[in-house]
């Protein structure tokens, strides 16, 4: 008799009731039902067990499982949790194993189930990723070569004040470099901080931004003080493209961690948003695991860069062909018995000016190109727009600069 065609708890009780009457032997029994002596034996204990109760489908789960994490073990897993409310089970996975001398570790899945279990985890709302872009950015594969650096959407403290937090990070090792609450995101305000990590670490290769004050300007040269001071230094300032910020999203991801941790909420005043910042630096650099690093930490992978901070700034040189022009105080140098505007930010400063022909110079200040300077408008034109403007006239292109000797 199949025991689909009715419930599955009233055959059983049938079952049961069948038994009671004594008209029938067990063998005859199961064969009636479809079922071994063994299983209706079973039902029997089951029955005059519990009752009706105990004729219910019990789980096949099995109650002890050899991996099965003690209470010891996760009140560990809770503690190291309530001590970095940010970090998922990877991460404290990562961390245990570090700390546990070789022991065995409860597996990820495994933590991930006691921190839902005990309501410390919350489901991440799933957003769209944004397409890939083609970038000229340099790949950092070592350490120094690319630093990150932005301005960590300003709050307001507990006492009204607004905080800025001007971020410095190595996009090799992920290595938080600086964490600093700033009155201004100016150059006044924000140059300070760059050069007591300069001193500290030394000199990157590159320091890679967005386009904003005081990293960028819409000027032709798109240059601030701060990257001709960058560019005295040595150091290639990079801009990402503009609406672009997943082209520095390493620096965005700790962002929205540092966010998580410093920020919701705002500490009581500035001081004391200062000293998480300084708190969360150092668990970030030094304790929490990072997923890209083989859950390793970044001071893990970090070392200073061999360019020291200079005493004195080299005076800028320029091949003896080159015409050299000192920017006034108007952010121009002549040419020709002409004004031309260059850059503010470059007032005071030498810049070479490389012969293409007798209407055409290309315009450096050291290495960094600042655009073609024309000689019937003398106009300096940003070297993507002027060949964009060469293509739209289908002029013949301008040859491609060799680079600085």
């Amino acid at each position: 008799m199949p025991w689909k065609e009715n419930g599955v708890m009233e055959e059983r009780y049938r079952f049961i009731q069948e038994w009671n009457s004594e008209d029938w032997t067990m063998a005859e029994l199961c064969r009636e039902f479809g079922v071994t002596r063994k299983t209706g034996y079973k039902w029997l204990e089951r029955y005059e067990a519990g009752g009706m109760k105990g004729l219910r489908e019990l789980s096949r789960a099995p109650q002890h499982h050899p991996n099965q994490i003690g209470e010891q073990e996760e009140a560990r897993i809770l503690a190291v949790r309530e001590r970095h409310r940010y970090w998922g089970a990877r991460k404290i996975r990562a961390w245990l194993e570090r700390e546990s001398e070789g022991e065995p570790v409860a597996a990820a899945s495994a933590i991930g189930s006691i921190l839902k279990a005990n309501g410390l985890t919350q489901p991440r709302r799933r957003r769209r990723k944004a397409w890939p872009s083609e970038e000229p950015l340099a790949e950092a594969r070592e350490a120094n070569q690319v630093w990150c650096a932005d301005f960590k959407g300003w709050f307001r403290s507990g006492d009204g004040e607004r905080i800025d937090p001007l971020t410095i990070t190595d996009a090799s090792s992920r290595y938080l470099l600086r964490c600093q609450a700033v009155k201004a995101a100016d150059y006044v305000h924000s140059q300070p901080i760059f050069e007591a990590a300069f001193r500290e670490y030394g000199l990157p290769e590159r320091v890679r931004t967005d386009n904003g004050a005081p990293f960028g300007s819409n000027g032709e040269s798109a240059l601030t003080r701060l990257s001709v001071w960058w560019i005295k230094l040595g150091i290639v300032p990079e801009r990402i493209e503009p609406g672009k910020p997943q082209q520095n999203g390493r620096h965005e991801r700790m962002h929205r961690t540092l966010k998580q941790a410093t920020a919701s909420p705002p500490a009581r005043n500035r001081r004391a948003q200062q000293q998480r910042f300084d708190e969360f630096r150092q668990e970030f650099n030094e304790q929490r695991p990072h997923e890209a690093l083989g859950q390793t930490t970044p001071a893990s992978h970090y070392q200073c860069s061999s360019r020291e901070y200079p005493r004195l700034l080299a005076p800028m040189e320029y091949p003896e062909i080159w015409p050299v022009r000192l920017v006034n105080s108007g952010g121009q140098i002549r040419m020709q018995n002409q004004q031309v505007f260059v850059s503010h930010a470059l007032e005071g400063e030498r810049v070479g000016l490389e012969p293409i022909d007798e209407q055409h110079w290309r315009v450096w200040f050291s290495f960094y190109q600042l655009g073609i300077l024309t000689g019937k408008r003398m106009r300096i034109w940003r070297p993507e727009r002027w060949e964009k403007r060469q293509r739209n006239k289908s002029t013949k292109p301008i040859p491609a600069p060799e680079g600085r000797p």
